[in-house]
């Protein structure tokens, strides 16, 4: 991978300098490469990564499995444009296995991401059935781990 694309991944807040200074390029290099990378849509945008149970986000998240019906001359992609242009998703990836899509939705209840899924996802032209999983917990995203340390809150038991 382009050593600059690896650097960005890791760290999108570094700045042109620090990049120059890593990298052994003037910062107006890297700034040209930076935006060549953008032009071409290599790059996609910068985003944080945040864990909203501890910023108290009052929201659920969602892996909804998808089983479709491709049509014919388009494949899984026209599909796919339908369902990616529904604002509650977030990501949506074409898969192997059983179902053809797996769609990430975060919304505020678990009712309305029901609501989003019977009403929204589930009559679309070409969506044969749906599977919804509820993420309870996150333990790493992204490359970034979530969970602190584990404690042991067992105590010390006697049995003498």
């Amino acid at each position: 991978m382009n050593k600059l694309l690896d650097l960005l991944e890791n760290n999108a807040r570094l700045s042109n300098k620090e990049l120059a200074v890593m990298l052994g390029k003037t910062e107006e290099d890297i700034y040209n490469e930076i935006k060549l990378l953008e032009e071409s849509g290599v790059l996609k945008g910068y985003k944080a990564i945040i864990d909203k149970d501890k910023a108290d986000f009052e929201t659920v998240t969602a892996l909804i499995e998808i089983k479709v019906q491709p049509k014919y001359g388009h494949g899984f992609d026209h599909v796919a444009s339908r369902i990616a242009a529904l604002e509650e998703v977030e990501s949506i990836y074409l898969m192997s296995g059983g179902f053809d899509f797996a769609v990430m939705v975060t919304d505020k209840s678990f009712q309305e991401v029901a609501m989003f899924v019977a009403n929204r996802l589930s009559p679309l032209e070409g969506v044969v059935s749906t599977a919804t999983h509820f993420i309870l917990k996150k333990y790493k995203e992204q490359g970034i781990l979530f969970s602190d340390e584990v404690k042991d809150d067992r105590g010390i038991v006697s049995l003498c």
